[in-house]
């Protein structure tokens, strides 16, 4: 035995594969909260959500509104925005003119992400849908997406 392991009274080799063990903890761990994140760029996507009248009721205390995805001015000219919760992405291409998309890409069935530069993205595989009636306009989707009903009533945006 050498004077190390005798001062210590730990053999060598023990310590080698605690400090291996150890590590390889900590690596496993780093990369599960990794996961845990949502965007690997660290970009996130926000879509406003209906506000709260004073009342606490979405969409101002009426019952109209409180099916309500968004205000009218929420959306703007030429673009939109991504309702994931509730299964729409609304646009409005343009003054006046709403139009509601499923948010899911028909290509592999991932949510698209954004609407911006005038098209709808699915950043999984890089499709583009039109804003006016969501039709392909940059693939690997063969497909369109599929539409969803949407009315106003007043400044407010539901679906139908």
């Amino acid at each position: 035995m050498s004077d190390e392991q005798v001062r210590n009274g730990i053999d060598p080799d023990v310590r080698t594969r605690r400090a291996l063990l150890t590590g390889a903890g900590a690596v496993g761990a780093a990369v599960a909260l990794a996961a845990c994140s949502d965007s690997a760029d660290g970009e996130t996507t926000v879509s406003p959500g209906p506000s709260l009248s004073d009342s606490g009721d979405p969409g101002g205390g009426d019952r109209e509104g409180a099916q309500s995805l968004a205000r009218t001015s929420d959306i703007p000219v030429g673009g939109g925005a991504v309702y994931p919760a509730q299964g729409v992405v609304i646009t409005q291409p343009s003054p006046g003119e709403f139009k509601g998309f499923d948010p899911i890409c028909p290509h592999q069935n991932c949510p698209v992400a954004n609407v911006d530069g005038g098209t709808i993205n699915c950043t999984c595989h890089g499709s583009k849908f039109s804003i006016e009636n969501g039709s392909v306009l940059t693939g690997p989707s063969t497909q369109p997406l599929a539409p969803r009903d949407v009315k106003v009533t007043g400044d407010r945006i539901s679906l139908a």
